[in-house]
């Protein structure tokens, strides 16, 4: 007898969500589940709502209508601050970073999330909380080692080239050590071999790095629950285990990289030529 396919744990919920600014809707009635160990791609035309979809998810936006749970847990209305500590982290469509700070001092700058500030409340810097910076410090270095940034470390992010930046941000995501990671268009403006490094990134982080990295989960252990929005559906056929397709707010298919490459209402709204 054959043993059933065991189904994927849903980490993230998000049921019937409607979002709108004034009289534009966003979202309308957009049901996903965000399922352990794949990388699930959410794809559409621009002004689809891709990116309004993880803002809800993280709560930099407040759905008008439907819920999101994640791990069993409503966080429907969070703050960004919570869900970060809560697992959630996320890069952006356009770069948000300290451009005026080094590449270090931004990484360094997200842990601060995770770092106990009772440790930190006090004037003298000595026992315990020198301890906890040398631990820090020490998964931002091998952040840094893993997406091969050593050798602008120290450089102000506001001066490097923009693939640079987007490696930049990733491994400030990194930081956060994240359960579940958000990737709003990690390779939009790149070359392909820039493409290709940030491909290879995400399927490394995906993975994990096992005892390269022993002193820093997210790399030993990996993030097996990433959420990606891309254009370059070379990548994304290549990258995806499942997709999601949404246009003008709604979802109007999800499948299989093969599946949806055949669905003819994808075909129609996004995959056709010229696309």
């Amino acid at each position: 007898m054959d043993n059933p396919v065991k189904e994927k744990k849903v980490v993230i919920k998000a049921d019937h969500l409607s979002l709108s600014f004034g009289g534009v809707r966003s979202l309308i009635d957009v049901s996903v589940d965000i399922k352990e160990n794949e990388i699930l791609a959410i794809i559409g035309p621009n002004g689809a709502g891709k990116t309004s979809f993880l803002n809800c998810l993280n709560g930099f936006y407040k759905p008008q209508s439907g819920t999101i749970t994640y791990n069993g847990q409503d966080i429907t209305h969070i703050r960004p601050d919570k869900a970060a500590k809560m697992g959630l982290a996320r890069t952006f469509q356009n770069i948000e970073l300290y451009t005026g700070l080094s590449t270090l001092d931004n990484i360094m700058a997200a842990r601060h999330v995770l770092m106990n500030q009772n440790v930190f409340s006090s004037a003298l810097y000595f026992g315990p909380a020198h301890t906890e910076e040398i631990k820090h410090r020490r998964t931002v270095e091998d952040i840094i080692d893993f997406l091969e940034i050593e050798s602008i470390r120290q450089q102000v992010v506001g001066s490097l080239p923009y693939g640079m930046r987007k490696r930049v941000e990733l491994g400030r995501a990194l930081a956060l050590e994240p359960k579940v990671l958000l990737l709003d268009e990690p390779m939009a403006g790149m070359n392909l071999e820039e493409k290709e490094d940030i491909a290879r990134f995400i399927i490394d982080i995906f993975e994990g790095q096992g005892e390269t990295y022993p002193d820093t989960p997210v790399l030993r252990d990996g993030v097996n629950c990433i959420v990606l929005i891309e254009h370059d559906m070379g990548v994304v056929m290549d990258l995806a285990d499942r997709i999601v397709v949404l246009d003008f707010g709604r979802k109007i298919a999800e499948g299989t990289p093969e599946e949806i490459s055949k669905n003819p209402d994808v075909i129609a709204a996004y995959l056709g030529a010229g696309k």
